[in-house]
């Protein structure tokens, strides 16, 4: 049977269209409307309230919190202060990924982490020996996503705390209205945005204090849908759908390493030992054999598709999530694994591995497409990563 979150009393209400959907073993609403247009549009341009308590969520205390995290992750834990947040992946030992998400030092002494899958049993195997605590409090706290260019603005008719001086991708404790809450300036639009984290117990009383503070500004209830095609915006990751865990890779060829999925970035060059240092040290210097890049597909060309058969562009909705083949003079050369129609930037968008030395911003390559039931290729072109990036995000 499938579980429901902390906010569950209020978001079951609202899906008009009963399009729920499974995520982390929680039953979750893909839109609140029928089509998620005004739910994506109000990310965009006003306020959108999204509950994302399926996330996994770990409390690490203890002498060895940081030891244990510096082990795990490819980011260098010395270099965390209280109040800031990382965004990493972690790997195995072979530096291939295991998962993504967020580690927030909330103390001195104490650290959440974030994954989309459940991430105990390997933070216990790396345990072994330390002087450390590793609480999963998944189903204690609830957490919102308040994402948008409003969100700044709703936030302070309710919370004491200075909003200006919190910034992007820092952590604080405050209240709204009342309400102990931890607030953090992340999110998974790439927009101006906040996490907000709240015991479990009072989840609903928070819902109604934003709901209601909301209302002026245009605050949306929005689901899984909307939130696809912004992420796809902001060229996001995720797990299970652009890359594959490498503890549920059922072939080596399914797995990627940090420097394949554009997260390379996020792997120290200098820090000390942890799961996959030798590995990705001799990727580092060799180079990745795949890069995970933005597609744009040229729309001339993906009309001429549909006008052969006497048919309008056929434009989805809703992002898609299916592998496409990629191709470069008749050869493939890599795979689309995630699409949408961007609202905003009224292109056709594609997140895409590629080949070496295919993944170059600016090549020229061909994407494959299904017209009445006929595989053709449309003409796209590669592009550096995010397609979306608003001032306003880091501002």
């Amino acid at each position: 049977m499938l579980k429901t979150t902390p906010f569950h009393p209020r978001t079951s209400a609202l899906v008009r269209a009963q399009t729920w959907r499974r995520w982390a073993g929680y039953q979750m609403a893909s839109a609140y409307d029928p089509h998620p247009d005004r739910e994506y549009a109000s990310i965009r341009n006003s306020a959108a309230l999204l509950d994302v308590s399926p996330l996994y969520k770990y409390r690490i205390t203890g002498r060895d919190a940081a030891r244990l995290l510096d082990r795990t992750i490819t980011r260098d834990m010395t270099k965390l202060k209280p109040g800031q947040v990382y965004y990493t992946p972690w790997c195995d030992a072979d530096g291939k990924v295991v998962d993504d998400g967020t580690v927030t030092r909330l103390d001195e002494s104490s650290y959440r982490l974030t994954s989309a899958d459940s991430s105990l049993r390997w933070l216990h195997l790396n345990s072994v020996g330390m002087d450390v605590r590793v609480d999963d409090i998944s189903e204690r706290a609830g957490a919102l996503s308040l994402q948008g260019p409003l969100s700044r603005a709703i936030l302070a008719t309710v919370s004491p705390l200075d909003l200006g001086s919190l910034a992007y991708f820092r952590y604080a404790e405050t209240t709204i209205r009342g309400i102990p809450v931890g607030l953090s300036r992340t999110g998974y639009t790439g927009d101006l945005g906040y996490e907000i984290w709240v015991d479990a117990e009072l989840a609903v009383p928070l819902w109604d204090a934003l709901t209601d503070a909301g209302k002026p500004y245009g605050l949306t209830p929005a689901g899984i849908w909307a939130l696809d095609i912004a992420r796809i915006e902001a060229g996001l990751i995720m797990m299970d759908v652009d890359y594959y865990s490498s503890h549920h890779a059922l072939i080596e060829e399914r797995k990627s390493s940090p420097f394949e999925i554009n997260l390379g970035w996020a792997v120290s060059a200098g820090k000390g030992p942890f799961n996959g240092r030798r590995a990705l040290a001799a990727e580092r210097t060799r180079g990745a054999s795949w890069g995970f890049v933005g597609l744009e597909i040229e729309w001339e060309s993906f009309e001429r598709l549909f006008a052969a058969h006497g048919l309008p562009p056929q434009v989805p909705n809703v992002a898609w999530r299916t592998s496409a083949p990629i191709y470069d003079a008749g050869r493939q050369i890599g795979y689309a694994t995630s699409g949408c129609w961007s609202p905003l930037l009224k292109k056709l968008l594609a997140l895409a591995h590629l080949r070496s030395p295919y993944f170059e911003p600016g090549t020229h390559v061909e994407l494959e497409i299904t017209v009445e039931h006929q595989r053709r290729r449309a003409d796209a072109i590669v592009r550096k990563l995010p397609f979306f990036d608003p001032e306003r995000k880091k501002a």
